[in-house]
This record gives C-alpha cells, structure tokens and sequence, in this order.
C-alpha cells in the first residue's frame, strides 16, 4: 500500500507539473522526504502530511482514503489482518474485558486508550490511531454494516478511563446502541466468577462466506486463530460468556446505574433471576434471538391489530 500511495503521489505531481522540491515546499517538508513517500522508503507518510498532498496535488480526498491502508502497515501482521477480516466481517462477536471496544468508543474515550500504548512515539502519532479508529466505526453506518453482539465485563464499566466526563461520555454512548438494530450490549457481572477468557479479550468474526475466525488479545499481544477446530472451540466459549451475562435489558439498567453514579447502591439480579428473566424474554420472543429492544407482539395479537 505504500508502493501504491507513492506511485498515485509521483503520478499526480507529475501531472501537476512539479518537482519534488516544489511539492516540498508546498507540503512543508524537503523534496527528498517526497522521494521516500514516491519510492515507499523510509517512514511512511503520517496523516497531517497525507491531507498536505492530498490538497496540494488536487487529490480530492483519494490520497486521505488510501493512508489507513498504508498506516496499517506498521501493525505487526497479525495484527494487520485481524483489521482486514474486521471491515469485511458479517458478524462481530466481541467480549471486552478492560476497556469499551473500538467500534464503539467516543473520540475521547479512544484518546484516552491510545494514549497508553507503549509503542506510541508522538501526540502526532496518536491523532493519527485516534482518526484511524473513528474511521473504522463509519462501516456501522453503511449498508453493508455488520451485527455487532458485545459482551462488556462489568469491569469495563467501573473503570475511569479518561476521567468522569470521559466516561459518562462512553456510557451516554453504549446507552445510545438501544437505536441500533445491529447492535446488542450485555455486561457479564462480577458475581458470575470465573470464566475462560479471564487473561484478555476474545472476537468470533463470521465472514461473508460463512466461515470464522477467531482473535484473541492481552496487553500487548494478540493471536489470530484460523483453524476450523480453535475456532469453534473459541466461538463455544464466547456463547457461554454471552449465556452467563445479564440480559440485554439488564445490561442497559446496569450500565445507566454506573452512569448516574448510582451503582453502588445497585442490585446486580441475581443468576435464578437472570434465568427466569431470560427465559421470560425468550417466551415473549417466540423462541426467536433475543435483541435488547422492548417485547415482541405475539403473531396472534398482531393478526387481530
């Protein structure tokens, strides 16, 4: 993808007619970091330098679109491809253990993240990972959006990141999927022990052909898994996380508690009351997948209306 941004870079300067120590100067930088850009050497463009050649060369937006794909090329490949299988994923099943997920974090809650990171070497930098992670949340717009189903642990909830504005900010946020179809939010409490994916995060992505993939994350690594049998092991233990978790409904009550700060004095359902509400839900649901919208019309009812 550098090669790629570097030729459409050469390409349209030349077009435009000028030198590689012209465009510099326009870009405010010196004519051999364009011969890097052109040549896909040295470090890779960053965003700010992006959008300078994007409107000094007439791009219209052409040289913006194509930097995520060259920015990804500094992840580790794992990495890198998990990205790849996420944009095209059909279904994304995510249990989150320490921090809200990426698609659907505010752009301060995503500062606040990022800002941690080891490997981060600039504020530039981090502008940069910030924009990167906003413009992947787009495709929960489009047409082709995927099914997000989430699953938060209760510690994610309970942790400040970014500080109280920050995170009643982020909860407003997870309050806001009841809107979205595609979306459904569940909190798996502390009182439901311990579990398989203690040690991290883990997401089951179902692609476009029906096949899955599955990836696991620590602090500071992550595991693609692509083997039929790992990943169908993984995806068994995502449904029990999803099954042990409180009910979408319960789930949103619980997250508006911690937002008004009225969480302490909050009574997480107890897991027979769990059960019953579930299979409440189920029953009004027609035995249907549960969303974590209000209760279904039985067919009869709606034939009389």
């Amino acid at each position: 993808m550098a090669a790629l941004f570097g030729s459409r870079v050469r390409r349209l300067r030349m077009a435009a007619g000028l030198t590689q120590t012209e465009l510099g100067a326009r870009t405010h930088v010196v004519g051999s970091r364009i011969t890097q850009i052109e040549r896909a050497s040295g470090a890779k463009p960053t965003l700010e330098l992006a959008r300078a050649l994007d409107t000094a060369l007439g791009a219209d937006d052409l040289l913006i679109d194509l930097w995520p794909y060259v920015y990804r090329e500094a992840f580790p490949d794992w990495s890198r491809k998990f990205m790849e299988y996420s944009a095209r994923a059909v279904t994304i099943r995510e249990y989150a253990a320490h921090v809200v997920p990426g698609l659907l974090q505010t752009e301060d809650y995503a500062r606040a993240v990022l800002s941690v990171g080891r490997t981060l070497g600039s504020e530039e930098q981090l502008e940069e990972r910030v924009a990167l992670r906003m413009g992947r949340q787009e495709r929960l717009g489009t047409p082709d959006r995927p099914e997000l189903w989430v699953v938060l642990d209760e510690a994610v909830l309970r942790r400040p990141v970014g500080g109280q504005a920050v995170m009643r900010e982020q909860l407003a946020r997870l309050l806001g999927t009841t809107a979205e179809p595609h979306i459904t939010v569940q909190v798996l409490p502390f009182d439901q022990g311990e579990h398989d994916v203690m040690g991290g995060s883990l997401t089951v992505l179902t692609m476009p052909d029906g096949s899955e993939t599955a990836y696991t994350e620590g602090a500071h690594y992550g595991q693609l898994i692509e083997d039929p049998d790992e990943v169908r092991s993984f995806a068994l233990t995502y449904d029990r996380l999803r099954a042990a978790a409180l009910p979408p409904l319960m789930s949103l009550d619980m997250i508006r508690s911690v937002m008004e700060d009225n969480h302490r004095g909050a009574k997480v359902p107890s897991r027979s009351e769990r059960r019953r509400v579930a299979q409440e839900q189920l029953q009004q649901s027609g035995g249907r997948q549960l969303r974590g919208g209000g209760r279904r019309v039985p067919p009869e009812r709606r034939r009389l209306a």
